[in-house]
């Protein structure tokens, strides 16, 4: 067995990964980080591991109760890997553990140690590190303070001390995972091919009386094909009005004859996640009111695409997406009075309840501001990945909507990478119009 993250993102990438990041903290610094650890379901069984992405961003160390140091003397990056011991049973009943030998010759880990060794070798490297940046989300680290103050502490009062400055990692990393490498780019890629995939097997699959499971099963399947036993985020497959809940995971109804279906599903390949919605009608064919609706939606969302380039700032993709679904709404007798009036009361949020987009990559909902910290909204450059995904929710109790528009969701959510002189749809080949979907939808009876 291979290991996609190992295979596409390798020894070198890291490297340049973490001289980058050494490269903007100061000289003094030590960088300590946690990593996560495995989880019980219940009793004996443990839920599958997934590995923080800020630990497995710098090191690639994907097993769980591992620790690890990175800092700079003499010109030298060293990252040290601190890890469970190897253990024959375990192992047997468990999988293989690299074992610090391992962390060294498979993961590039300069030297590594058994995970019980750490906290003195933390207090042996303090030495002469006076900023201490710590990456630590599942606070396994709770006397890491303690940890950096021992030496002040216990040294006589006639001697130097050290006053060591304790800061999160994230403040420095997050905005550099933003930018993605042509490795980071090719995994996301990946994934969002094989979600197309996804996507177009369960409109291939999808009838009245299915229920949701089934359908959210079938996206698995088709994504395991092409290499990917994992997903960024949980299903959702949402007939009717269960797509008016922006986080439907329960996937357990059956599907009704007039019912949209909204998808939202992303495969996860070497770590890395797409994300993709798609909405179509389980009969093949749009209503009138449905077709009106998606058209406006998707709109809204050619017109967000078309204003992403290197320059352009990150809200200008969602002030779009908002000015285009509010103008439709008003045309369509959904909402009352001019643009500006319902731009300035903001009236159109009742139907378009959430923002239009998020960085994409290790974290579906990926990691880095959206604003400097003057609070200017950042500039898109090239190699940015992030989605853009416009949705109108109008729920069954909305009685002062036509009833022909009630219990609907429609969102429709492309994956976008910004390129030196605009940008790649890199989820463009999933059918995305109502022409296209009816069309894709009428190939399911001759395969039938």
């Amino acid at each position: 067995m291979t290991n996609q993250l190992r295979d596409a993102v390798d020894a070198t990438e890291l490297r340049t990964r973490r001289r980058a990041l050494l490269d903007a903290l100061p000289k003094d610094s030590l960088v300590v980080m946690a990593a996560y650890s495995q989880k019980v379901r219940s009793k004996n069984i443990k839920y599958h591991f997934r590995q923080d992405n800020d630990f497995l961003y710098l090191t690639g160390f994907t097993e769980p109760d591992a620790f690890a140091l990175l800092y700079r003397e003499g010109g030298e990056d060293t990252l040290v890997l601190f890890c469970r011991p190897r253990d024959k049973d375990a192992e047997v009943s468990f999988g293989k553990r690299s074992g610090p030998e391992g962390a060294v010759t498979v993961y590039g880990a300069d030297s590594a140690f058994i995970i019980d060794e750490f906290e003195p070798k933390l207090l042996e490297l303090l030495k002469g590190k006076n900023r201490i940046y710590v990456s630590d989300e599942l606070n396994r680290l709770p006397n890491i303070w303690q940890l950096i103050n021992r030496e002040r502490l216990q040294t006589p009062f006639d001697v130097p001390k050290a006053y060591r400055q304790l800061s999160a990692l994230a403040s420095v990393l997050h905005p550099m995972r933003v930018i993605k490498s042509q490795a980071e780019i090719g995994l996301i890629r990946h994934a969002v091919n094989a979600s197309i995939a996804g996507h177009k097997a369960l409109m291939l699959a999808a009838a009245p009386s299915m229920n949701e499971g089934v359908l959210a099963a079938t996206f698995m399947l088709e994504i395991a094909k092409h290499g990917c036993v994992d997903v960024g985020y949980p299903n959702i497959v949402a007939a009717g009005n269960n797509a008016c809940c922006l986080h439907y995971e329960e996937n357990c109804c059956t599907v009704n004859e007039g019912d949209l279906i909204l998808v939202d599903a992303g495969a996860e390949f070497g770590n890395y996640s797409a994300d993709i919605t798609r909405t179509f009608p389980a009969t093949g064919h749009f209503t009138p009111a449905q077709r009106r609706i998606h058209n406006l939606v998707l709109a809204a969302l050619d017109a967000a695409i078309a204003r992403v380039r290197p320059g352009t700032r990150w809200n200008v993709l969602n002030e779009t997406c908002m000015e285009m679904m509010a103008k439709g709404l008003i045309e369509l007798g959904l909402l009352q009075g001019s643009l500006d009036e319902v731009m300035t009361s903001e009236s159109y949020k009742r139907f378009t309840v959430h923002k239009t987009g998020h960085w994409l990559g290790m974290d579906v909902h990926d990691v880095g501001p959206y604003q400097d910290d003057s609070g200017n909204w950042r500039e898109l450059e090239p190699c940015m990945v992030f989605t853009i995904e416009p949705g109108i929710y109008i729920p069954a109790d909305a009685m002062d909507v036509p009833p022909e528009y009630r219990g609907m969701g429609v969102r429709i959510e492309d994956d976008i990478l910004v390129t030196e002189d605009g940008c790649e749809n890199l989820s463009a080949a999933c059918p995305r119009s109502c022409d296209e979907i009816e069309a894709f939808m009428a190939g399911r009876i001759k395969a039938g």
